[in-house]
């Protein structure tokens, strides 16, 4: 690890890993490289210090106590960790700049478009994140690699909710699940860190609030143009309030203002940045990649193998197109020899499905109301709610049961 810049007044400390890529970055954007950089070595100090705590308790009072304060059940709450009572106070209190009320276009955007924001979501960003650094994370808990349909349906269930109606508000699910994923994020953190094989010397902090720039950023600004590309119908104000409700999003999940986009441009600019100063993508990314691409035939419910390897060919091809025979290259997709078809193909059924919607109401009736249905079956909803229990060792397979 070497000490090459300053970001503002602080020392930076450049892992390894990313010596490389970052000169070359800097000499197109000096603060927005060293920005990220010094991101690289930082967690979530407040989460940090919360998972910590709570590994001093049993596992049910660390789900009590959780639970409570998501629920802001007080009196519960009064034997809590000092230090949890201030997490929820925080988390409870809305940023500044945050206004409810420009979120319900996002919505209407989101279910209006649905399951071409979902694509978006698997073939494109998810990929794209998988080909930085934070794929060692996943790699090393095996998280993906082993629970693959599990981690989809997750994202699929996050998402949906927090464009629920009243989603991101302080007792909606999607803000619940938001701030769950901050807490799973420091667990993994600390778990990996006490880890033989995560080197931070080369790799930084795990979970970094670096990578969760990145992700966060692509989640929005990279997720709306590959739902355009697919054939996604919406209006600037729609585009506004679908950023909005992701930077509310990222700041419940812990990125500090830092790191987070202000709007749709400073996304976009920060998600390329992240590229630059990220190294080439390595077997874990390659890894992550597949295991996420073959996972959606299963997430789809298909269980005839034929039926799902052609399912699984079609998602490489439609992935390959969103993010460039260059990356999917280096990620070792199949080749596309016609990849340049798919989009427009993909965008053509779009738009007539739109054309019928107008001309045909009842039909819009009728597919709307199925669309919501598959979502809802591909999203993993348990029965009995959001869980609140956190994994318990680096591995996933040998983790006591701890996700929905």
């Amino acid at each position: 690890m070497t000490d090459i810049a300053q970001e503002g007044n602080l020392p930076i400390l450049i892992p390894t890993a990313y010596q490389a890529s970052y000169q070359s970055a800097r000499a197109v954007d000096r603060y927005l490289a060293d920005r990220y950089m010094a991101h690289t070595m930082l967690g979530d100090p407040l989460a940090d210090a919360v998972v910590e705590e709570l590994s001093n308790l049993s596992r049910a009072e660390s789900y009590l106590y959780v639970e409570a304060g998501m629920e802001n059940r007080v009196e519960e709450l009064r034997d809590a960790p000092a230090i949890l009572r201030e997490f929820f106070s925080e988390v409870s209190t809305p940023p500044p700049w945050l206004d409810i009320e420009d979120l319900p276009p996002g919505v209407r955007l989101f279910h209006r478009n649905s399951t071409l924001v979902l694509a978006g979501m698997v073939g494109g960003v998810l990929v794209e994140g998988f080909s930085s650094n934070i794929s060692k994370s996943f790699f090393i808990t095996g998280r993906l690699r082993d629970q693959g349909v599990t981690r989809l349906r997750q994202n699929n269930r996050h998402m949906i909710e927090m464009f629920m109606p009243g989603g991101l508000e302080r007792f909606g699910d999607g803000w619940k699940l938001s701030v769950r994923i901050r807490l799973v994020h420091a667990r993994v953190r600390q778990l990996l860190k006490n880890s033989d094989e995560w080197d931070s010397h080369a790799w930084g902090v795990p979970i970094s609030a670096a990578h969760l720039g990145l992700a966060i950023s692509a989640f929005s600004a990279r997720l709306l143009r590959h739902a355009k590309s697919l054939g996604a119908v919406f209006d600037d104000e729609e585009r506004s309030s679908f950023m909005a409700a992701w930077r509310y999003a990222g700041h419940l999940m812990g990125i500090p203002e830092s790191m987070l986009f202000r709007n749709e441009p400073d996304a976009l600019r920060l998600f390329e940045m992240a590229r630059l100063c990220e190294p080439e993508p390595e077997s874990e990314s390659v890894v992550m990649a597949h295991a996420l691409l073959n996972s959606a035939p299963l997430v789809a419910g298909i269980t005839d193998s034929d039926e799902r390897r052609n399912l699984a060919k079609y998602v490489f091809s439609v992935s390959r197109a969103l993010i460039g025979n260059t990356l999917a290259d280096k990620l070792s997709y199949p080749p596309g020899h016609r990849s340049q078809l798919v989009l427009p193909w993909f965008k053509f059924q779009s738009r007539y499905s739109h054309f019928l919607d107008r001309v045909t109401p009842p039909g819009r009736r009728s597919r709307n109301f199925a669309n919501f249905q598959a979502l809802l079956q591909t999203s993993a909803y348990p029965d009995v709610g959001i869980g609140y229990a956190l994994p318990d060792h680096v591995y996933a397979e040998e983790s006591t049961r701890w996700s929905t």
